[in-house]
C-alpha cells in the first residue's frame, strides 16, 4: 500500500508504515492519518505480520496535524480531523501486533501523540517532543490523552501548559519513549527488536496486547479478575501448551501462529 504521503510495506515479517510527506515534516493531514489507519488494519489481518513498526523520512517524525486544514472550516470539518485522529490512535492499540514508533527527529503535538500511543517507542537522541498547541491558541486536548498516561499528570501538563520542547534522554526519563540511542543506531535497534518480539507466538503476543490494555485502568481487584480469567484461557491454546511441554523437554517451541 502506497500512497502520496504514506508507505507501507513488510520486511522480514515486520509491517513498516512511513510517513513520507518529509518536505512538510509529515503533517497529519486527514488523508493520511485515513490512509496510515487503514494501513495498520490490513497489517492486522495479515498473519506474516509479527511486528509493526511506524517511522518517518525526513527531519520530522511528524509535525502534527495539518493546520491548512483546519482554518477557516466548520465545526463538522474539525470534528473530522480529530475523528480520524482519534481512529489512528485507536487502530495503534487495536491492531494484535506489538507497534513500535521509530523516530528520527522532531515530533510535534498530534505526532507525540502518535509516539506515546504507540506500545513502544524508540529514538535518536537528537529526536525531540512537545505538546506546543498553547502556543497558537489550541490547547493539545487529544495529544494530552496519550501523554498523560505515559509520563504522568505533572510531566504532561508541564509540556501542555508551556509548550517547551523535551530531548530524546528526557523522554527516556519521562517514560514517554523506551530509550534514546545514537542516530546512526536507530535502524539496527529497531530491527533487534522487532526481531526480538517477533520470534514469540503471535497468538500470545495478541492475547497480552489485548490484556494489558484491558487492564491498565482497571481497579486492582477489577484488573486480577480479568486477567485470572484472561491467563487461564491463555494456557489453554495451543501455542501455551506447546510452549510450556517445550520447556519441560528442554527443546525449542514450534509455534502454530
Amino acid at each position: 500500500m502506497t500512497t502520496a504521503t504514506v508507505s507501507a510495506s513488510i520486511e522480514n515479517s515486520i509491517g513498516v508504515l512511513t510517513l513520507d510527506d518529509a518536505d512538510r515534516r509529515n503533517p497529519l493531514s486527514l488523508a493520511t492519518m485515513r490512509a496510515a489507519t487503514e494501513a495498520l488494519r490490513l497489517f492486522s489481518d495479515d498473519p506474516a505480520v509479527r511486528v509493526i513498526v511506524i517511522k518517518a523520512h525526513g527531519p520530522a517524525f511528524s509535525a502534527g496535524h495539518d493546520l491548512s486544514e483546519m482554518v477557516e472550516r466548520t465545526l463538522d470539518d474539525e470534528r473530522e480531523i480529530f475523528a480520524a485522529c482519534t481512529a489512528l490512535m485507536t487502530a495503534v492499540h487495536e491492531v494484535r501486533q506489538p507497534v513500535i514508533a521509530q523516530v528520527q527527529g522532531m515530533a510535534l503535538a498530534a505526532g507525540c501523540q502518535l509516539v506515546a500511543t504507540c506500545d513502544l517507542a524508540v529514538a535518536a537522541d537528537t529526536a525531540r517532543f512537545s505538546t506546543p498547541g498553547v502556543r497558537i491558541g489550541l490547547f493539545c486536548s487529544t495529544p494530552m490523552v496519550a501523554l498523560s498516561r505515559a509520563v504522568g499528570r505533572k510531566r504532561a501538563m508541564h509540556m501542555l501548559l508551556t509548550g517547551d520542547m523535551i530531548d530524546a534522554p528526557t523522554a527516556a526519563d519521562w517514560g514517554l519513549i523506551n530509550s534514546a540511542v545514537p542516530a546512526d543506531r536507530l535502524d539496527a535497534t529497531v530491527a533487534e527488536l522487532a526481531g526480538r518480539i517477533g520470534q514469540f507466538s503471535g497468538d500470545t503476543l495478541a492475547i497480552g496486547k489485548r490484556a494489558f490494555y484491558d487492564q491498565i485502568d482497571r481497579t486492582e481487584p477489577g484488573a486480577y479478575a480479568a486477567m485470572t480469567e484472561v491467563m487461564a484461557e491463555n494456557a489453554m491454546t495451543c501455542d501455551a501448551q506447546e510452549g510450556m511441554s517445550a520447556f519441560l523437554a528442554k527443546r525449542d517451541p514450534v509455534w502454530q501462529s
